[in-house]
């Protein structure tokens, strides 16, 4: 599947599936497929590096699956067990599902994935920015997070700054050795966060991952994204995921507010 990162031009969505589904088996920190832009590390993976039409061909792709297939097990679950959505339908949360989590929840998740060297502080952060919710401190957190973790730019090569923001060799050897656990925990830990989402009312814990199973499979293809073709990407393909389904709930309230209500 290397192969489509070296071709010319845009690899098709067939291939960037077959090559989704053939990294998700053998997961590994890198390389990007084909990009577009030139320029720093840094500067590339906060780039979008595909197609505005590309980033939604995969939401539509992720919208089929977990309609099809994870969300009516999700929601069998949720039935079973009683368990409710903390979604207010009269107050659609339009600007964190398309802003604040997007940004913060794939800082937080993803973001090292490519960079684990800044896994033992950035995570830590962001993860407080993430349980305190949208708010002047935790945008305040968020942002020096992001500041400290754009600090290689600040410096030339070598500096002993930049040598803080990356691993010695043998810890790279350790990252690739560790890394498909370590990626697939992240995924796992993505989907665990969303069980916030809903009140559980008792509900026995072998149904709680099948509750979360749509944010699960939907946390590993972002993962792909983010290490394939970066955070920038991650972050916008997040966004419109989450925009289907807030967009199907306003039409609803608009145009059929007895069923979006019931």
């Amino acid at each position: 599947m290397g192969r489509i990162a070296r071709a010319g031009g845009i690899p098709t969505l067939g291939e960037e599936v077959l090559d989704c589904l053939h990294y998700l088996l053998h997961p590994r920190p890198g390389p990007r497929l084909k990009v577009r832009s030139a320029g720093a590390g840094l500067h590339v993976d906060f780039a979008l590096n595909a197609p505005w039409w590309r980033i939604v061909s995969w939401a539509v792709v992720l919208w089929l699956v977990n309609l099809m297939v994870f969300a009516p097990l999700a929601l069998s679950a949720a039935q079973a067990a009683g368990a409710v959505h903390r979604l207010n339908v009269q107050h659609l949360p339009w600007l964190t599902a398309l802003i604040w989590a997007p940004v913060i929840e794939e800082l937080t998740f993803r973001y090292v994935l490519r960079r684990p060297a800044v896994l033992w502080w950035f995570v830590p952060l962001m993860a407080i920015v993430l349980a305190q919710g949208p708010g002047v401190t935790s945008g305040m957190i968020a942002v020096l997070a992001f500041l400290l973790a754009m600090a290689p730019l600040w410096y030339g090569r070598g500096h002993r700054w930049q040598r803080a923001w990356t691993l010695s060799w043998a810890g790279r050897r350790w990252v690739c050795r560790a890394y498909p656990w370590f990626f697939h925990v992240v995924a796992l830990a993505f989907a665990a966060v969303h069980l916030f989402n809903f009140r559980l009312n008792d509900m026995e814990l072998f149904l709680l991952p099948l509750l979360v199973l749509p944010q699960w499979v939907t946390g590993l293809v972002l993962g792909w994204m983010r290490v394939r073709r970066g955070i920038g990407a991650s972050m916008c393909l997040h966004a419109v995921f989450n925009a289907g389904p807030l967009l199907v709930l306003g039409l609803l309230l608009h145009f059929a507010p007895e069923l979006a209500v019931g």
